[in-house]
């Protein structure tokens, strides 16, 4: 992880079971939400067992947003904002929170871009004050685009271009998705990024970094009085930028061909496979179907209870890694997948053929009502562990609120899991995994080419 970066995919794998979580606050506090006359959203989540408080800004921007041609701003921005504004050196916000033992990060998403400090509650007014200024008082010459842009190409070299599983995964994207722009990396493509300039980077600024199109959170030892006071102070005093349209993305077409991506590389030392479909997310699924998907993950590939990880880790012995996750905190459609590599004597085809019977399984005879509940179980009970953390319950709902949900969609999406039943499971893995409409890419080690 760079400075201020944190990578999409391991963010996503990192937070995936909190990211649609219970919306207790991890006390007897309550959450509270509320607008600044400029349209800034403000959440509060009480957490008073230690003195530390967790600020986050998400701006509702992400590289899905991006101009065509213009891929990678989102991410370029980001960095930006780390430079000198009118009223503050280069750096001297990090020397700030570092002054006072804090800690602070960003990283830009598909359909978000956030920043968060994780600071003593007597400095939140600080940070407040330095995020609202970096929110409006950007100082970009051409000499801090150059330099910068310079970092972004030798990041993506660093962590995409040398990298055989994160070129497959681009890859992959890339054949997954055929007209969202999902398919176009986070980080962008290197092509567009040598060309990204001042004049892209200022009216990237003047559209997105606006109140009214960010969310802010903060977790901790506050009080939503405090934090209104604090708000209306700094946030409060940035003017409302114009209205935004609505985030309207071209639609995926209808998938109906199998598709396979594969990689042989010789610094590839285990081979490995992953099985895609384009699936709904919870904003864009009918009622009860993301619920569903994300039990029918628990299930099939979850964590060592899992059917993929007893049946072809433990029992079977064929597989060294064999798993299942679906992301559904996205604005637009998602992705639902299984993975797996094998150990041992075992062929990757074994594997991959392994986890292909399973998915076929649920699908043709579903899930066992003692299954799914111990399912159920153990995935609230996961959300509810995620509580402990103050940053893992400001991503709960900074994600939520950011691709279209709302404060009472977190509230009530335990009891929304625990309405799912068997026969819900088995109609979504029916209707969507189905191998004729997929996409696998397969990662080789260089002898395996023929394989």
């Amino acid at each position: 992880m760079t400075p201020h970066t944190e990578w999409l995919r391991s963010a996503v794998l990192t937070t995936a079971l909190a990211l649609a979580g219970p919306a207790l606050a991890a006390d007897d506090g309550k959450v509270t939400n509320f607008l600044l006359n400029n349209g800034m959203e403000v959440v509060v989540i009480p957490d008073h067992r230690a003195p530390i408080v967790t600020h986050m800004v998400w701006y509702k921007i992400g590289s899905a947003d991006e101009p065509p041609g213009k891929s990678g701003i989102a991410h370029f921005f980001e960095h930006l904002m780390f430079k000198a504004t009118t009223n503050h050196a280069a750096g001297e916000f990090d020397r700030a929170i570092s002054a006072i033992g804090g800690s602070n990060n960003a990283f830009t998403s598909y359909d978000y871009t956030a920043f968060h400090e994780t600071v003593a509650p007597s400095a939140l007014g600080e940070m407040m004050s330095f995020e609202a200024d970096r929110m409006r008082n950007l100082i970009l010459t051409d000499d801090v685009i150059k330099t910068e842009r310079d970092v972004i190409l030798e990041e993506r070299r660093s962590r995409i271009d040398s990298s055989p599983q994160a070129v497959l995964d681009e890859e992959v994207d890339a054949t997954l998705w055929q007209n969202q722009p999902y398919r176009i990396p986070v980080i962008g493509w290197m092509q567009e990024m040598e060309q990204l300039n001042r004049t892209d980077a200022i009216a990237f600024y003047d559209k997105y970094y606006r109140p009214n199109n960010a969310v802010l959170i903060v977790a901790g030892d506050v009080e939503p009085d405090t934090v209104k006071a604090l708000a209306e102070k700094t946030y409060g005093k940035i003017e409302r930028g114009p209205d935004l349209p609505p985030r309207i993305r071209p639609v995926e077409p209808e998938q109906n061909t199998k598709r396979t991506v594969t990689l042989t590389d010789a610094r590839v030392s285990v081979p490995s496979f992953s099985t895609q479909w384009v699936v709904p997310s919870y904003r864009t699924a009918q009622p009860g179907e993301a619920e569903a998907l994300d039990l029918l993950a628990e299930i099939l590939g979850g964590g060592n209870r899992s059917r993929l990880y007893q049946q072809l880790v433990v029992k079977q012995g064929i597989a060294g890694e064999a798993g299942a996750w679906f992301q559904g905190t996205m604005l637009d459609a998602t992705n639902f997948t299984v993975y797996g590599s094998p150990r041992g004597d075992a062929k990757l085809s074994d594997v991959e053929g392994a986890v292909d019977a399973e998915v076929a399984r649920i699908a043709r005879d579903g899930v066992t009502p003692d299954e799914l509940e111990k399912a159920k179980d153990r995935y609230v009970r996961s959300v509810i562990f995620a509580r402990d953390k103050q940053d893992d319950m400001a991503n709960m709902y900074g994600s939520t609120l950011a691709t279209g949900g709302n404060v009472k969609d977190i509230e009530e999406w335990p009891d929304r899991i625990r309405k799912v039943t068997a026969d819900e499971v088995k109609a979504v893995a029916v209707r969507y995994l189905v191998l004729d409409h997929s996409t696998t890419g397969y990662l080789l080690p260089q002898q395996q080419a023929g394989n």
